[in-house]
């Protein structure tokens, strides 16, 4: 089973295009059999020192329509919640394909979200990627590693 790994550093040109990086572009043709995507906001993360980091996910498109159809019957979430995560996920996301390249074009609106500069990562999570801002992705991943427990059963439980 092929799934998004890896830390893989790329550019935006001046327009806002990014290539996907081959071996991330392979898991939507393997697994997926589908090249098109939703990008959309992920949930910030509030680092140890206070500062907000906003980063990006990318979706495969038929898993994104699954979270949405189970975000519609989800129970235990009030209006004002389902809106809350509504406004933040799925109005924001955009329906993207790639070129025959492998670019795709990061809409103006979430890479001023993200605060992406040239300089941008995308980090392998399985079934979807993260998209962050390389200066933002180094803070991320030292508040990840300073947060995480250093004995967890379960983890060890899976081999980890």
């Amino acid at each position: 089973m092929e799934r998004f790994r890896g830390e893989h550093y790329n550019t935006l040109d001046s327009k806002g295009r990014t290539s996907i990086p081959a071996r991330l572009r392979s898991v939507f043709s393997k697994e997926f059999a589908d090249e098109r995507f939703f990008i959309t906001k992920n949930f910030s993360i509030k680092t140890d020192s206070g500062e907000t980091c906003r980063g990006l996910t990318i979706y495969p498109f038929a898993d994104f329509l699954t979270i949405e159809e189970n975000f519609e019957q989800a129970k235990g979430l009030t209006l004002a919640e389902k809106n809350i995560y509504r406004r933040q996920i799925f109005a924001p996301a955009v329906e993207c394909t790639m070129d025959r390249q492998g670019r795709v074009l990061i809409p103006p609106a979430l890479r001023d979200y993200a605060g992406f500069g040239k300089e941008i990562i995308f980090v392998g999570m399985q079934r979807k990627i993260e998209l962050w801002d390389a200066s933002v992705w180094s803070k991320v991943s030292a508040h990840a590693e300073m947060n995480a427990p250093e004995d967890n059963i379960i983890l060890a439980d899976m081999g980890i």
